[in-house]
């Protein structure tokens, strides 16, 4: 009973409720339609009835004079009672000569000669009825009365009136009812939704909304929910192990600024002395920076308020201006570098995020090769997109951890003894997303082979930065 109040409240069942209404409207509006017809039917039928009577009686009255109306009168008044006439005849003084009336009526005609009065019939003494007639005056002052019995008639539109009225409380009553029944299934899955969102806020992550599996609205809706609840346990997730993989990374350049600068102070005065260790500390401080700010352009780019230049640039320039910046640290390496101009194109981004996440790629494939390998950097057209592809000969990327390397600080080796900070990737990942645009990570047999599929002419608004309106980014990994 205390769920009954809440039911009424709510909004199924008022559109159930106002359903049933309008339907219940157009019930009593059809019913209305019906007995005005047929009432108005059963009137005219009367109103006709009684005009040929007195067509009749006008005959015999003109044939036959006063006497002929006075037989005419006592045959039909004979079989009135199977047919429910009205016949009285009086003198000047309204005394009855003919007719099963005893009395004229009370009642004033209209203006038309019609009138609807109570009547008592001679042989029924104290029965009252309706009747309905029409009076003439005629010569000698006489009267006469032609009318109906109407008493069945008005039965009828009194039993025709209250099934009106048990219909439409009958309605009424279908509409509440209707409304109750149509609403609680409905409304137990609203409740099923909010249980479960409490449960949720209550800090139970896992918690689901349960479907019927009959591929309804609120099934749909569950569903909808459930993948959205999905993501946002993966983005939590995300965000405890990006805040534990800060807690640890960050720590030990923290520690080595705190030590060295210790160490600087207990070691005695020696400009030169000083000079490399605030030195060491500005490096480790601008690298714990970079981290920082790669941090924030991440974010920046997945939340879709990185403002950047669009533009319309050709795509084998940027690849050359990228090998060229990184020619001299490939030959410190002792790792060739080949840029193979594909006659990609043109196409429309923000130049400098693309040459900021080439960039990544080929730090991150120079840096993993090996001594007299090779890495290589190219651009060809895909019908209506570009393949932006860099390969290098190192160890590659098990299978297993190909999904994940775009995490944020994830690092491949368990120790995290390597130098960056696990953010290359991510970065990558965020600007081709940001472009519409796909990451493949593939094996090179050996090595790694990460090619970006962009749009030649992507969704691009110049007002809000990179407002993407193309797919977002998919990461995908292929093994041999």
């Amino acid at each position: 009973m205390r769920k009954l109040p809440s039911l009424l409240r709510s909004t199924t069942f008022r559109l159930t409720l106002i359903y049933f209404g309008l339907f219940g409207v157009s019930a009593v509006v059809l019913v209305g339609f019906l007995y005005w017809s047929t009432a108005g039917f059963m009137a005219r039928q009367t109103d006709a009835a009684i005009e040929a009577e007195i067509r009749g009686l006008g005959e015999q009255y003109s044939q036959f004079g006063t006497i002929g109306l006075v037989r005419a009168l006592n045959r039909r008044t004979a079989r009135a009672r199977a047919s429910r006439g009205l016949y009285l005849l009086t003198d000047s003084s309204l005394r009855p000569l003919a007719g099963n009336l005893s009395a004229w009526p009370r009642e004033a005609p209209g203006p038309d000669g019609w009138i609807t009065f109570e009547l008592e019939y001679a042989d029924r003494r104290g029965a009252v009825d309706l009747g309905r007639a029409r009076i003439f005056e005629l010569t000698g002052g006489l009267r006469l009365l032609v009318g109906r019995d109407i008493r069945e008639r008005l039965e009828i539109d009194a039993r025709f009136r209250e099934s009106i009225g048990w219909g439409i409380a009958l309605a009424l009553f279908l509409s509440i009812a209707g409304g109750v029944l149509v609403s609680r299934p409905m409304l137990r899955r609203i409740d099923a939704i909010n249980q479960t969102s409490r449960e949720i806020m209550a800090g139970a992550l896992d918690r689901r909304i349960p479907a019927r599996g009959t591929d309804d609205e609120f099934d749909r809706l569950a569903a909808n929910l459930n993948d959205m609840l999905d993501r946002i346990a993966q983005l939590v997730a995300s965000v405890r192990e990006v805040s534990d993989n800060i807690a640890h990374d960050l720590r030990s350049p923290l520690a080595r600024l705190r030590s060295r600068l210790e160490l600087a102070l207990a070691e005695p005065a020696d400009e030169d002395a000083y000079r490399r260790a605030i030195g060491r500390t500005i490096e480790e401080a601008d690298a714990l920076l970079k981290t920082f700010n790669s941090l924030l352009r991440i974010a920046r780019l997945e939340a879709a308020v990185e403002t950047g230049q669009v533009e319309s640039f050709d795509l084998d320039s940027l690849v050359g201006d990228v090998a060229e910046l990184y020619a001299p640290l490939a030959e410190e390496r002792g790792v060739g570098l080949d840029a193979e101009p594909g006659g990609a194109g043109r196409i429309r981004g923000d130049r400098d995020l693309l040459f900021q996440a080439l960039a990544n790629l080929l730090d991150n494939a120079i840096k993993f090769s090996p001594g007299g390998g090779t890495v290589a950097i190219a651009a060809r057209g895909l019908d209506e997109r570009v393949e932006i592809a860099v390969a290098d000969g190192g160890p590659g990327i098990p299978d297993a951890l190909k999904q994940r390397v775009t995490e944020r600080f994830f690092r491949i080796e368990a120790s995290r003894n390597a130098p960056g900070a696990g953010l290359g990737l991510s970065l990558v990942a965020a600007v081709v997303e940001r472009h519409g645009g796909s990451l493949e990570l593939g094996d090179n047999q050996p090595g790694l082979r990460v090619a970006l599929t962009l749009p030649r002419e992507p969704a691009l608004g110049a007002a809000a930065g990179l407002a993407v309106s193309a797919p977002a980014a998919h990461i995908r990994g292929h093994g041999a």
